[in-house]
């Protein structure tokens, strides 16, 4: 360190070229005499005496702004949009050169500018008085002669001259102050600037001259620190640069999994030693995702891209899935029919596949107020193509809307309706069978349906090659396993979507106790940092190890959702259907075209009433049929017979007889609520009521009715 001036870090950095870096820096002292600690963003930075810092890069945060008059500071951030002007010096230049020279940026940009000189200044016939103002224009210079200030006079009533002043003319010279207005990314751009005092542009703020000075975030290593330090210029600490004397140091380099992409090939295969472990929320579910810990040492064999197909498991009662597979995978896959719970995904699907072709899995019912036909389980539909057209939109058939439609062609089995079971037609008879009937039907993109895919194909695809054949999304599922791989996690799902494909960077690894064993890491997912190391690879000079490669690695929801967001398009959202009349809508009809469930019903010995399900029950658990109803016209017009009554001792004495209890009863008296009648409470009496017979006569018929 002899001969060397320890500077503050605030100065050092400020003076830096970009293009000199990276620099070593050695902390001579600071507030603290053995050290200074910092909290810087939650990191503790601490800087000892003798230690050595290699910045490596720079950054401009803000802009320290320090009152001379009382050395009060303050900060202002680099895009702070004020305008300042610059303060001229009181101090004095000997010559008109030496002020050209100390000009705050390059003299050509800042013309013109003005000067005053204190005393009389005579050139040949033409003397200027003092403190007369001189603008300079241009500098003059012509081979052989020395150079000269062309300058302009600004006279008595408004009187104007030119005038050829001599670089080397001497006196006590003073610059004005100029208009020329700067910002602060102006003024920190510009060493000879920086060097300037400033004031605000803007009366209403301060006024007083401003020093200017750079607040850097300084990117640094420290031979004796894994990571990569961040801290601002302004710590108070004295440095020195000793970037020739300690070349040889060794400062550990942390590369992020990016930087390792643009390292050289050359320098691969190579041992690296983790310095930060991934983060435990990490969107891969894979064996060697644990092992990768701090400390621990990992070979890169390679860099590049990689080919990747995302598939994802059916939702069950399990746990939905998702893998990101390489295209290497030896597999072999088979289609399986996609299911669509809209008509807009059929047609989705079509702009891909043209001619689809689907089964109808559910009934729809015909709602003719919004243009909706009548679909009825097992009907097949060829998709041909996409067209506008007029469509009812209320209750009222006059009422229509151009709306979206799909065009399909309905294929219509022949009616088996009028077959003959006899048995006896004659051998020669020949029957012609009948071919199948196509009708077209459109079917509006808002309507929601229920439809699987008709496949033909029983062919086994590579990943590969699906792709090629095939657009994507597609259902497939696993018929036989990759042979390479110990354990296929693909085998035994029913069904898999392969939701896309994508190229990913990628960087082959293995660990140095299982060499066989490599996979690849997608650094775009991965966040780790890792430094090179100058330990010998384990296997001999030029004889890599045969290894494979893991080509199936299960992965969260959260990938799967990052995906989709990387890769979506800003295509429309499905369509809405019209909106209808409430004040006159009507519920829509059902179709009157019998379906195939209908057919299958007509053995029913009541069409049209379905038993409840209580009753079914009854009928098949209960040994005893219940009892038949009564005719029904009988009900209201026969009484049971009136039974002779035994008088009692109490008609005997009174010679009055009881009213009896089977006469029928006028409906048009009015029958008063049994609520309506005060109760005697202080009766010793309990009555009971006595319900009507009729009344449970006719209760129990409308019963039994429902038994059949």
């Amino acid at each position: 360190m002899a001969g060397t001036i320890a500077l503050p870090l605030q100065q050092l950095i400020a003076s830096l070229d970009t293009t000199c870096l990276p620099k070593i820096l050695q902390v001579c002292s600071g507030v603290y005499f053995q050290g200074s600690i910092y909290e810087i963003s939650g990191s503790e930075v601490c800087f000892s005496t003798g230690d050595l810092i290699k910045v490596t890069g720079i950054e401009l945060l803000s802009v320290c702004c320090e009152d001379i008059t009382n050395n009060d500071k303050f900060e202002l951030p680099i895009n702070h949009t004020g305008l300042f002007k610059v303060v001229p010096e009181e101090v004095p230049y000997n010559t008109v050169e030496e002020m050209l020279s100390l000009r705050p940026i390059g003299l050509e940009s800042s013309l013109p500018f003005t000067f005053t000189s204190h005393s009389k200044m005579t050139f040949g016939n033409f003397t200027l008085g003092s403190e007369t103002p001189l603008t300079v224009l241009s500098i003059e210079r012509h081979n052989g002669e020395e150079a000269q200030v062309r300058c302009h006079v600004q006279g008595q009533q408004e009187a104007s001259a030119e005038v050829y002043i001599p670089l080397s003319s001497r006196g006590d010279f003073y610059e004005c102050e100029s208009e020329e207005c700067f910002t602060l990314q102006e003024i920190m751009s510009s060493p000879s600037l920086r060097s300037r005092r400033f004031r605000f542009t803007n009366t209403n703020k301060l006024e007083h001259p401003l020093v200017l000075s750079p607040i850097y975030q300084v990117h640094a290593l420290m031979n004796l620190r894994h990571n990569v330090l961040k801290f601002p210029s302004s710590l108070e600490v004295d440095v020195v640069d000793v970037t020739e004397e300690c070349k040889d140091v060794h400062f550990i380099t942390p590369l992020s999994l990016t930087e390792v992409l643009s390292q050289p090939d050359e320098l691969f295969p190579v041992v690296v030693q983790i310095l930060e472990s991934p983060d435990t929320r990490s969107p891969f579910k894979c064996s060697w995702l644990p092992e990768l810990t701090k400390d621990e040492h990992l070979i890169f064999h390679k860099k590049g891209n990689s080919a990747m197909i995302l598939l994802s498991s059916l939702k069950s009662r399990k746990a939905q899935q998702y893998f990101l597979v390489s295209q290497q995978y030896g597999g072999r896959f088979r289609r399986r029919p996609r299911e669509f719970n809209s008509v807009y995904e059929l047609y989705a699907a079509s702009v891909q596949e043209p001619r689809l072709k689907v089964s109808v899995t559910k009934n729809c019912e015909e709602v003719e107020e919004e243009g909706m036909p009548a679909l009825s389980v097992g009907e097949q539909l060829e998709v041909v193509r996409c067209e506008r057209m007029e469509l009812p939109c209320g209750s009222s058939k006059e009422q229509k809307q151009s709306v979206e439609v799909l065009l399909c062609h309905r294929v219509q089995e022949p009616d088996d309706d009028d077959d003959d079971d006899d048995d006896d037609n004659d051998d020669d008879e020949v029957v012609v069978k009948q071919e199948d009937v196509t009708e077209d039907i459109f079917l509006p993109l808002y309507m929601q349906g229920h439809f699987v895919e008709v496949l033909t194909d029983n062919k086994k695809y590579r990943l590969r090659d699906l792709g090629k054949e095939h657009s994507l999304p597609l259902d497939v599922k696993v018929v036989s396993r990759d042979t390479e791989l110990e354990t296929d996690p693909l085998v035994g799902l029913a069904c898999l979507r392969i939701e896309g494909a994508m190229l990913e960077p990628i960087i082959q690894a293995s660990f140095p106790q299982r060499l066989d064993h490599c996979f690849e890491i997608p650094t775009q997912w991965l966040s780790m940092s890792v430094s090179f190391t100058k330990d010998p690879l384990p296997w001999p000079s030029g004889e890599p190890p045969k290894y494979h490669m893991d080509k199936v690695t299960e992965v969260t929801d959260t990938f799967f959702y990052e995906f989709r967001k990387k890769n979506n398009t800003d295509e429309p959202p499905p369509p809405r259907p019209p909106k209808r009349n409430l004040s006159s809508s009507k519920p829509p009809k059902k179709s009157s075209k019998p379906s195939k469930k209908s057919k299958a019903n007509k053995s029913n010995p009541l069409p049209g009433k379905s038993v409840p399900t209580r009753e079914l029950a009854s009928l098949t658990l209960n040994k005893r049929r219940p009892p038949a109803p009564p005719p029904p016209d009988c009900i209201d017009e026969l009484c049971p017979p009136i039974v002779p009554r035994k008088h009692s001792n109490a008609e005997k004495t009174t010679g009055k007889a009881l009213p009896n209890t089977y006469v029928k009863i006028d409906e048009t008296v009015k029958k008063v609520p049994q609520c309506e009648v005060e109760a005697d409470v202080d009766s010793d009496h309990d009555y009971e009521i006595v319900e009507d017979p009729l009344e449970t006569m006719i209760k129990k018929a409308h019963e039994n009715v429902m038994f059949y």
